[in-house]
């Protein structure tokens, strides 16, 4: 079975909302054909040299899906005298789109670090860094006898849910004046004169990427021509979100000692020449674990209400100043984000009819490594 990129995208979109993308990231597809047909697609960490030669392979992809961008800095370029060029012209060539799914996928729920999580079957999940949510409030005056029928159309554009409740508004009657001038058509009154007209004041919060769709719904559904209406931007406390944002926190089944949690890590996640380094002490007991896939230094401080933090790519003098009292668990980049593709391919294959694949070839740099003598 095939199905269009573009609608293979906008499901990767909604799964994974570019919206949730942090400011200086790039997401979203990179190349490809919105109307070119897909009907296998690759999951893998990596848009690099190896990657493309699996999707060119015999088993024949036509949609490379990445978690690291191919340009995060952008280019002005896509020639093929660069390396992140050649990925470009030999996917085009060989027919494959490329999409990436980055901090969007790291902030959403589910989404990396979930997937990271559930390897050590942690409960009572939540963010270590909260995503805000980014709401809207739209103030509009409406005609009494209208009231209902607006509020229902701005509803299925997607405003008006708070929590498990949907169509949720606040309303009061007033009195509105207006009166038409040349070239109006109004609804109510006539061309010169004034008219009052019993109004509603009708307030809805929205999801700031719904702004358009309701705009639209508002301009569609209003029965005067030149609706009066207020947008206005939230300011909503992170603990609104439902568990969207980056890292996770849990508690473990059972407590085991930091040594066995250490050992435990190596065993679950995919091996690497890095494997899994700790800090503390390893009889200490371990309850609660926070986890992030990727770099995660900068959520250190979030972490400290666990009693032990797994991420990668932790530098000497941030593991040396870590709060009193977290174990930090350090692993390979690759090897903590690479779980995520399972969940990932899985969700896009129930909700399309192309086939997903994940990627086994293991793209982290660092290929071997030696231990230092005892002494």
């Amino acid at each position: 079975m095939t199905a269009r990129l573009a609608d293979v995208v906008a499901v990767l979109d909604d799964l994974y909302p570019p919206s949730l993308a942090e400011p200086w990231d790039a997401v979203g597809l990179v190349c490809g054909d919105p109307d070119a047909l897909v009907r296998r697609v690759l999951f893998a960490v990596d848009p690099v040299a190896a990657v493309v030669d699996e999707v060119l392979g015999d088993a024949g992809f036509d949609l490379l899906v990445t978690h690291h961008p191919l340009w995060l800095k952008g280019t002005t370029s896509v020639a093929a005298t660069t390396a992140k060029g050649r990925v470009v012209h030999r996917l085009l060539a060989g027919g494959a789109a490329l999409h990436v799914a980055h901090t969007n996928a790291d902030n959403a729920n589910p989404g990396v670090s979930d997937a990271l999580a559930a390897l050590f079957d942690l409960q009572d999940l939540r963010p270590l860094a909260p995503v805000p949510a980014r709401l809207d409030k739209l103030v509009v005056f409406v005609p009494v006898a209208a009231a209902d029928r607006l509020l229902d159309a701005l509803s299925a554009a997607g405003a008006g849910a708070v929590g498990d409740y949907e169509r949720c508004a606040w309303t009061t009657v007033g009195t509105g004046t207006f009166r038409p001038l040349a070239g109006a058509t109004p609804a109510v009154g006539a061309v010169g004169r004034v008219e009052v007209v019993e109004e509603v004041r009708l307030e809805v919060v929205l999801p700031r990427s719904a702004r358009s769709a309701v705009l639209a719904a508002l301009l569609a559904a209003h029965p005067y021509e030149e609706p009066a209406y207020d947008l206005l931007e939230l300011a909503v406390p992170p603990t609104t979100t439902r568990g969207q944002g980056l890292g996770r926190a849990g508690t473990l089944p059972e407590p085991m000692p930091l040594g066995q949690l250490t050992a435990l890590a190596a065993r679950v996640l995919p091996a690497t020449a890095w494997g899994v380094r700790a800090t503390g002490d390893p009889d200490r007991v371990v309850r609660t674990l926070a986890v992030c896939g990727g770099s995660g230094d900068s959520l250190l401080d979030a972490a400290a209400t666990a009693d032990a933090y797994l991420t990668a790519d932790l530098r000497h003098h941030v593991a040396s100043e870590a709060p009193e009292g977290l174990a930090l668990l350090d692993a390979a980049h690759w090897a903590t984000e690479w779980p995520w593709l399972a969940d990932a391919a899985g969700r896009l294959a129930r909700r399309t009819t192309v086939e997903t694949v994940v990627s086994t070839r293991v793209t982290d740099p660092w290929t071997h490594s030696a231990r230092s003598p005892a002494t």
